[in-house]
């Protein structure tokens, strides 16, 4: 009979150590310098020392440290909100504040334009009195000429100042006004002269249309209105 082939035996050791082997990813590490090794070496390649029947374990890797998470807050706690700040409120001019700032343009219109009516006058006077004009119609003419021309003086003057970069008359500067549109933009020379012309509806009602800048609510007067204007203050 022919010879059995042995196999070989494999012991309990050898199985753990095998197992071992296979564990460390094919890898052993030397207890004297650490050195990787190959899991079939019997010596270590780097400083030669003998291995033993067992696996060296593997050296120790570094580890992170643990960051311990930020405390969380409470799910009933809600999160502080900043306050933003409201927007300034706006501040219109009122009837009182207004009818000064009127006096005082008025009187500055009187200064420049009562030293040209009153030449005019006197020439009127003279030509009439050349063509033999009646006393009445040369008094009707001064004064037709005369408020003709406190009319142009004043829309020029107001029309001019309220649609400059200024957006007011000196009266209404004194007394910190300035005249805008309904969302607070500089007015053209056209909506300006609106508003001015606007003023004489304002007169025709026994002055309710100015008194309304007293008690509507963005103190606007009927002239206001119509031109869709707003008097607000600067101070």
């Amino acid at each position: 009979m022919k010879e059995l082939r042995k196999w070989p035996s494999f012991t309990t050791e050898s199985l753990h150590i095998y197992d071992s082997r296979l564990m460390t990813d094919g890898a052993i590490y030397c207890n004297r310098c650490g050195a990787q090794n190959s899991a079939m070496a019997k010596f270590c390649a780097n400083c030669g020392t003998p291995f033993s029947s067992e696996v060296q374990p593997p050296a120790p890797q570094p580890t992170t440290p643990e960051i311990s998470p930020r405390p969380q807050s409470p799910a009933w706690q809600v999160p502080a909100a900043g306050y933003a700040q409201s927007p300034p409120r706006t501040q219109y001019g009122g009837f009182w504040l207004r009818f000064v700032a009127v006096v005082i343009d008025g009187i500055l219109v009187a200064i420049v334009v009562l030293p040209v009516s009153l030449m005019l006058a006197g020439v009127i006077g003279l030509a009439g009195h050349g063509v033999s004009m009646p006393g009445i119609g040369i008094h009707l003419v001064s004064v037709v000429v005369r408020v003709a021309l406190g009319m142009v003086a004043k829309w020029i003057y107001e029309a001019s100042m309220e649609s400059s970069s200024r957006q007011a008359t000196v009266g209404k500067m004194t007394m910190g006004l300035k005249v805008t549109d309904l969302a607070g933009r500089r007015i053209s020379f056209a909506r300006a002269s609106g508003r001015y012309f606007a003023k004489y509806l304002s007169s025709m009602t026994l002055l309710i249309g100015y008194i309304m800048a007293g008690f509507t609510e963005r103190k606007q007067a009927l002239h206001d209105m119509i031109a869709g204007t707003l008097v607000i203050r600067t101070q």
